[in-house]
């Protein structure tokens, strides 16, 4: 707005209220015409965002509790494969086997040295737990060469893990036991000629 002063110039009128146009009435409009959320929109939201917040927790804990699942599943198979890896590579070795109350006893000549060869097989404790330790004992001339810790969380009940000779054939089955999860493997090993 312009008006004129006393002495002729021009100036500027400046209102204490802002200038309305067509854009902040209609603003103004919806401020007062514009209601809150009812109190059972609001609940229904919140119920809504808490299942969907329940789904979500839910499948990650799921998925932590599968990778613990398989890996304590893979690691069992790792353990039986390893006892059944060493028994088998000794077994195939041995001129003498016999099933002892330590648990195996393998014995073989070696043909280019001469040397005597004599593999213990022992259990061990684990830290805590029933499960065991699968400890090898190597023997050169009957002197102490090695030991080795073959595999862990053995179960050593009879109808789990055991060693059978029968008809010239060694039958080893080993079971391996973490958390809820367990692998059981039989091996059938024909020991070399001389047995």
């Amino acid at each position: 707005m312009r008006f004129q002063t006393k002495n002729g110039g021009l100036g500027l009128v400046v209102s204490a209220k802002p200038r309305m146009n067509h854009k902040t009435m209609n603003m103004r409009k919806l401020r007062k015409n514009q209601r809150g959320f009812s109190l059972l929109e609001l609940l229904l939201v919140i119920a809504i965002t808490g299942i969907i917040t329940a789904a979500i927790t839910t499948t990650v804990f799921q998925v932590f509790a599968m990778n613990t699942r398989t890996a304590n599943h893979m690691s069992a198979v790792s353990q039986v494969q390893q006892a059944g890896k060493l028994v088998s590579q000794d077994v195939l070795q041995a001129q003498g086997v016999d099933i002892v109350s330590e648990f195996l006893k393998l014995t073989w000549t070696d043909w280019a040295t001469g040397d005597g060869h004599e593999i213990i097989y022992t259990w061990g404790d684990m830290p805590s737990g029933a499960l065991k330790i699968l400890w090898r004992e190597h023997y050169i001339n009957s002197s102490l060469d090695a030991t080795t810790k073959v595999a862990e969380y053995i179960d050593t009940d009879p109808t789990k893990t055991s060693c059978d000779w029968a008809d010239g054939v060694l039958t080893f089955t080993v079971t391996a036991t973490l958390g809820e999860e367990s692998e059981t493997r039989e091996y059938r090993i024909q020991p070399r000629s001389g047995t």
